[in-house]
């Protein structure tokens, strides 16, 4: 007897179904065929215990298991239960008539409970859009799954539970979740504030700007200034999540097994900070089964980069295409993944080796030359992808004692909003554009017009302070934002000015 039941296999962040055929026959001995992993392999013996638990037994004969399509590799223990299902099918042992309507995926313990497995949530979305009846997943993954309200989702603890509910022997009540109520209760959910930071009201700024355009920045300043502080409050005033990048956001989480089973579903935009020791694989994605980075783990957040030269300068290049494109793209000799990476870089660094130079009160003791090989450090190529350089000075007593109170992360998240608005009607006709950052040098020139006297200061700016020419074009676009935040059709001499001065590292002057 031949007996067919489905599974899935996560690619990149998007699904597949396998389809899993069991035949029995005279010999001896169970094959596993259709390119399984050793986790897969070794659920031989998984199955092997958990069928004696519940009082069933593998077959005498020869059991045949297919995992079709047979050219790509599955991997993971996620299998164990829907083979352990059809091998009882398949042996007569139990009638499991639902079965083949289900997509069905856990691990199982020896004793027959079942763990939890990465990638449920992509997987519902395409048992949705193959049709199937629904799912049938770990309990700790139904909330997971549950996202996906079109379809059932049945979680079980035991493989008890499944048998009885295949053989219609047992009512299990699919997993009920309502996606808009979580979302919306959780999507300004922030345990940091911009009202805890006290004085840098010129680095706030900067980082507002930031936000509403979509722009990278770097931070430069000695140690203890606040860049750290600073940086992991960004995200609290980015636009809240639309239900859609949610979802995007989510499927890479349940991919590379980072969900909270408590909710399910990623409601606030990602903080990812990883240290200055990852690798570039770590930090892109990849490995022998292409698993997401932090820069996808990133995605539709932030990325912090603290103390950027120390990173390996091959890790610091890998992200040059990423920050360009808004993804990644993995390949293999036989496959390519593609993974989502549109995020907003924050990064820090101090100014020199031993972080005083510039200091207002303490002495720098490195030379030119070595305050000059340091920030060399960073290549000219991915500063060129950083639009906003701003430098962080100490905050004064004075400033860390003040009773006055500080602007709150909802207050600037509202002036953000209203930018991010304008921006989205100037790029309706243009759908791979939202922000002021992803203009092309074409839309930049078109979208940013500016009067002769802007020319004028430009050039000024240009000659006196030594900016380089690829500074031009990100003053540009950073002119556009501030003139958003301000509400104003056109790019003032005062929305230039302010721009320029966020062009630090572009300064011939510095290190020297």
């Amino acid at each position: 007897m031949i007996t067919r039941s489905f599974s899935s296999a996560v690619y990149g962040v998007n699904a597949f179904i396998i389809s899993i055929e069991v035949s029995i026959v005279n010999g001896t001995g169970l094959f596993m065929v259709g390119l399984p992993d050793n986790a897969i392999k070794e659920s031989h013996h998984r199955i092997e215990s958990v069928l004696k638990q519940i009082k069933c037994v593998m077959p005498r004969q020869r059991v045949i298991v297919n995992l079709a399509p047979a050219d790509i590799r599955k991997e993971g223990a996620a299998y164990d239960l829907p083979i352990a299902l059809s091998i009882l099918h398949a042996s007569q042992q139990h009638t499991l008539s639902l079965l083949s309507s289900y997509i069905i995926m856990g691990e199982l313990a020896l004793d027959g409970t079942l763990r939890p497995v990465k990638g449920v949530l992509p997987i519902a979305i395409q048992a949705h859009k193959n049709s199937y009846k629904g799912i049938i997943v770990p309990e700790k993954n139904g909330t997971e799954a549950g996202i996906v309200n079109k379809i059932e989702v049945i979680a079980i603890s035991h493989i008890t539970e499944a048998i009885e509910f295949l053989a219609k022997k047992r009512t299990i009540h699919p997993i009920q979740v309502d996606t808009r109520k979580i979302f919306e209760e959780k999507t300004s959910d922030y345990d940091i504030d911009f009202a805890d930071v006290q004085g840098q009201e010129n680095i706030k700024r900067a980082l507002e700007i930031a936000a509403a355009g979509g722009h990278n920045v770097v931070m430069i300043g000695p140690p203890g200034a606040g860049k750290t502080m600073l940086a992991k409050r960004v995200s609290s005033i980015l636009p809240s999540f639309t239900l859609a990048e949610t979802l995007e956001t989510t499927k890479i989480y349940s991919v590379s097994g980072r969900m909270e089973h408590v909710y399910g579903l990623l409601s606030t935009r990602p903080f990812r900070a990883p240290h200055h020791t990852i690798s570039d694989v770590a930090l892109v994605g990849g490995g022998t089964f292409p698993q997401p980075g932090e820069i996808s783990l990133a995605h539709h957040g932030v990325l912090f980069l603290d103390e950027l030269p120390e990173f390996k300068r091959t890790v610091l290049e890998v992200m040059r295409q990423p920050l360009e494109d808004g993804k990644v793209v993995i390949s293999r000799a036989k496959f390519s993944i593609e993974f989502p990476a549109s995020f907003m870089l924050i990064a820090s660094m101090n100014p020199c080796p031993c972080g005083y130079y510039n200091h207002p009160e303490k002495e720098c003791v490195c030379s030119s030359v070595v305050v000059q090989r340091y920030i060399n450090k960073i290549s000219g190529p991915l500063l060129d992808r950083i639009d906003l350089h701003v430098e962080v000075t100490p905050v004064a007593f004075e400033e860390l004692t003040s009773p006055n109170k500080n602007e709150p992360s909802h207050v600037i998240r509202e002036r953000v909003v209203h930018a991010r608005k304008i921006q989205a009607q100037r790029f309706k006709d243009y759908p791979q554009v939202y922000t002021n950052a992803r203009m092309s040098s074409k839309m930049t020139k078109m979208r940013c017009p500016i009067s002769k006297a802007g020319q004028k200061l430009l050039q000024v700016a240009m000659e006196r302070l030594g900016l380089s020419a690829r500074a031009y074009e990100r003053i540009l676009k950073v002119a556009r934002t501030i003139a958003d935040l301000a509400a104003s059709e056109a790019i003032s001499e005062v929305h230039l000015a302010e721009a320029i001065q966020y062009r630090s590292l572009d300064k011939a002057s510095w290190g020297k």
